[in-house]
């Protein structure tokens, strides 16, 4: 793999594309510490050592922000608006026949489809972004820390520091799709990649210390290599459904007769299910945080719902994540217009009728792998719970489930873009 590194950059164009890449990513992590403009940057510093460094309100944010967002940079939103807004535009596609129709137009359609998830990235980094800052005038931010993260909260002030996150996450999505087009593999993928990794080292340094920390840090490392090899075996694990072609004569040629399959993943849905639950589960915490200290239903949910280990946080979680993977993947995947597109081209598969049997078929096929790939995704989203439970870790752990099934799915995607890269040039790639 190594070797197949040290070709790839001998080779120029593709060179360039990896440098190119590099110096964007870079370009990234150096944008999440400038500060926002009336942001009291010390105190912020000083809030963060005082507390855990991560809030369950917005942990999720500040984990796909690189940290960004307890930092309040100007890229403090992240890539998060940018994920949420695709999201919700393929959502879309399900209830507005226009969506749908613009989506199977092709290219032209597609783009279409792309500006529209820019124009609703913006509106949602508005919105996110007057609610990180309305969250730190309150204290909310920073459970705990007394000091004032915001200088200034004058109107002109707080405006600037709307229009400067919003315009972070406006420069982050032409970072990524500079990625794409000139660099290597996803560039939206790559940028979440790189604010997930980047905090990695801080938090295994987290685990280390405290009682017991050398123990902890040998448990976590060994857990993180088991998850990540049980990830990548899951994740390139696919049932090939065969599917064969009639000949058929059109004009003077003969067209067909060929094999083929179709790749069912085990996880269809990815790492959408899990993001769902946490965001779900965090609008109760959110909404807490607004109310009155005493009440009952606020205390009701400080105590079940905003701590991760309590069990029926664990029992929810595990719920949502086990109907939101049957959910996406019943958005993304039609049995109906699969078997009408191979009806359509003479494919059929052997023992089933075209048609309606073959939908049936389908469907039944997509059930029993989705079951199986919900309960995978609920096994590697709980892991990290888990074994704060058992370590004893005061919620301190450097990955969760989302942040390795992101991580080692943006390195597999990235590495076979670069394997087909190198084989387009007759070279031996990294995947053999």
């Amino acid at each position: 793999m190594l070797s197949a590194f040290a070709r790839a950059f001998r080779t120029p164009d593709l060179r360039r594309k990896l440098l190119f890449t590099i110096a964007i990513m870079a370009i990234f992590r150096v944008g999440s510490f400038i500060p926002t403009p009336g942001v009291n940057y010390p105190n912020v510093r000083q809030c963060i050592d005082q507390t855990s460094g991560s809030t369950s309100l917005l942990g999720l944010v500040n984990t796909f922000s690189g940290g960004a967002l307890l930092q309040l940079s100007i890229f403090a939103l992240g890539i998060m608006p940018y994920i949420t807004a695709s999201i919700i535009i393929q959502l879309l596609r399900v209830v507005i026949p226009r969506f749908e129709a613009l989506y199977k137009e092709g290219q032209a359609g597609q783009a279409k489809l792309t500006q529209y998830t820019r124009y609703l990235t913006i509106a949602l980094a508005i919105l996110q972004s007057t609610t990180v800052i309305t969250t730190a005038r309150q204290g909310l931010l920073f459970p705990g820390c007394s000091l004032d993260v915001i200088a200034d909260d004058s109107v002109v002030t707080l405006l600037l520091m709307v229009i400067t996150m919003t315009a972070g996450t406006g420069l982050i999505m032409w970072l990524g799709e500079l990625i794409t087009e000139r660099g290597v593999g996803n560039g939206m993928s790559l940028l979440i990649f790189t604010s997930i990794a980047a905090g990695f080292p801080t938090g295994l340094w987290s685990v280390a210390g405290g009682n017991n920390g050398i123990r902890n840090i040998i448990v976590v490392l060994l857990v993180i290599v088991v998850v990540i090899g049980l990830v990548v075996y899951v994740e390139q694990s696919q049932r090939r459904v065969p599917v064969q072609y009639a000949k058929r004569m059109v004009g003077r040629r003969m067209y067909g007769g060929t094999s083929t399959y179709i790749p069912i993943k085990i996880n269809m849905a990815g790492v959408i299910p899990v993001i769902f639950a946490s965001s779900i589960l965090a609008i109760p915490t959110l909404i807490a945080q607004f109310g009155d200290k005493s009440a009952g239903w606020v205390q009701w949910i400080v105590n079940h719902l905003a701590h991760q280990s309590s069990p029926l946080y664990i029992t929810l979680y595990a719920l949502l994540i086990l109907f939101f993977c049957f959910f996406y993947t019943s958005i993304t995947f039609n049995p109906d217009e699969v078997a009408d597109n191979m009806k359509k081209y003479g494919g059929f598969i052997p023992g089933i009728r075209a048609g309606r049997p073959t939908a049936e078929y389908l469907d039944y096929v997509i059930s029993r792998i989705t079951s199986a790939g919900s309960l995978y995704l609920v096994v590697i989203a709980l892991i990290p719970t888990l074994m704060v439970v058992f370590l004893d870790l005061a919620n301190r752990l450097p990955f969760g489930g989302s942040s390795i099934l992101i991580i080692v799915g943006v390195g597999l995607e990235t590495v076979k873009q670069i394997d087909s890269q190198l084989q387009q040039r007759h070279y031996e790639g990294f995947l053999r």
